[in-house]
Order: structure tokens, then sequence, then C-alpha cells
């Protein structure tokens, strides 16, 4: 099954896709409330809006707590098993998500140097398990002053956590080997698969839960693949009017534009 968030009258509503259909669900929802188990009942065959007609929010528009995993992705020719000693976990603020297709604006006064980076997004259900994937598009500042020393301020700005276009529940994608990657304006920027993740997304949960309460809703942001040194390279940060695609082998593209 894929959950998605849509934009009705501007708010949000939760939502089912099935092949091009969109089948809302009861305007009291969150996608937190589905990912705790409250919806059971099976869709109906005879309704639904057309997927080309709905605007999508972030696919989790109130998620819990953000955890971001930093250094995960092996770098090339590091071989397997060459990792340290426990993931690396960082954080972003809820109030920083944004859907597929959003435009993203920042005060450039505060931070000139932004990147975007393709992760695999990782939504918890009931009692810590998986309830699906999605794609996050984990916005970060690379300025000394936000990077490292105040990186929970260059990773939480508003539209720093595009979320989407939709969550894909486990039954229907095995993540364990997927290609992934981003482009600006149709150069790549990453090109990379999950399989090279020093920590899989199982041995995440687990030592996440050994320090805090995993809650349905909460999203796990598993890392990211090395930059590419072929053009742009990886010193090229984002400007105004570029087109960023972060994708996914088996979930989609989410779209994000910089102004």
């Amino acid at each position: 099954m894929r959950y998605a968030t849509i934009l009705d009258a501007g708010r949000p509503r939760v939502a089912a896709i099935v092949a091009d259909r969109v089948f809302t669900f009861d305007r009291r929802l969150t996608m937190r409330d589905v990912a705790a188990g409250a919806v059971d009942a099976p869709l109906p065959s005879d309704r639904g809006i057309p997927l080309a007609e709905v605007v999508l929010g972030p696919a989790i528009a109130d998620p819990g707590a953000i955890y971001t995993i930093g250094l995960n992705y092996r770098a090339p020719g590091e071989q397997a098993g060459e990792r340290p000693d426990r993931p690396f976990v960082f954080g972003k603020l809820p109030s920083s998500v944004a859907g597929h297709g959003a435009t993203l604006a920042w005060d450039r006064s505060l931070t000139a140097n932004v990147d975007a980076e393709c992760e695999l997004g990782v939504v918890i259900g009931t009692g810590g398990a998986v309830f699906g994937h999605t794609i996050v598009n984990d916005v970060s500042s690379r300025d000394p002053w936000l990077d490292g020393d105040q990186w929970l301020l260059g990773k939480s700005m508003a539209g720093f956590c595009p979320v989407g276009p939709w969550i894909v529940t486990p039954d229907e994608l095995d993540v364990s080997d997927l290609r992934l990657g981003c482009t600006i304006n149709g150069e790549p920027i990453q090109d990379g698969r999950t399989s090279d993740m020093r920590f899989p997304i199982a041995e995440l949960i687990t030592f996440l839960r050994r320090h805090v309460e995993l809650r349905p809703g909460d999203l796990i942001v598993t890392g990211t693949p090395a930059r590419l040194a072929t053009p742009p390279g990886p010193k090229r940060h984002l400007e105004p009017g570029d087109v960023v695609t972060c994708w996914i082998e088996g979930i989609g593209e989410l779209t994000t534009t910089i102004a």
C-alpha cells in the first residue's frame, strides 16, 4: 500500500493510493494515527480521485521525532564491515517538513551554502516496527557556524525536510538493495545503493530503542551516499532556480524548487 498526505482546501488529509487513484480517509486522522494502526477497513472500489488532480503535502505532515543518521554510507572502495562502533545520530525539527513539488526559500543572510541529500526515510509503526518507507531530502547548511556548532538549526529551517511523495509499506518493497540518488537541474550529484549502508535499518532501530522511545509516526532518515566527483561536483550548493530531484528505486521521485 502507498499512503500519502494530500492538501484538501489547503489542509492536510491522509489518503491511500491504489494505482492512479487516491482514496481519502476521515479528516480527523493523521499519518501518525495510520502508522499506529488506526486504519484497517478495506478501500472502496467505486470512488477515488485521480492522482494527477491532487496536490501532495509532506508524506507525513506531523512526524513525532526525526532522527537523522550521519556517515552511514560506505565511501567508494571501503570494504563492508569497516564502520564506527555505533551510528552517528543527528536530528531535524518536525516543523521543517515539506511536500513533493514544494518551493524552498530561506534567509541567505543566515546561510548561503546549503546542500541537498537524498535519503531513505523509515516511518515507525507500532512497537518500533517499520510502518513504511519514503524519500527524504535532508537539506542542510554547510556553513561552519551551523554545520557542527548549531547543526540542529542548520538542518531544521522551514522546508529543509521535504518528505514524499508517499509512504510505501514493507509488504510492497524490499529496501535492502535499492538504487537512490539526487539530481540538480537533471545533473546527477549522488548515485548509490541502500546496500552500502554501514548500519542497516534493523540495527538503527535497535540502537535507537536502547536510548529513546520510538513512537508511531517517528521518522528515521538513514543517511546519504557520497557526492559524485563529476560536474557539478561536491562543492556545488543550491542556487535560486534549481530543481532538485531525489529518487529511490521502487518509491519514486521527490522534487523541490529552490527560490
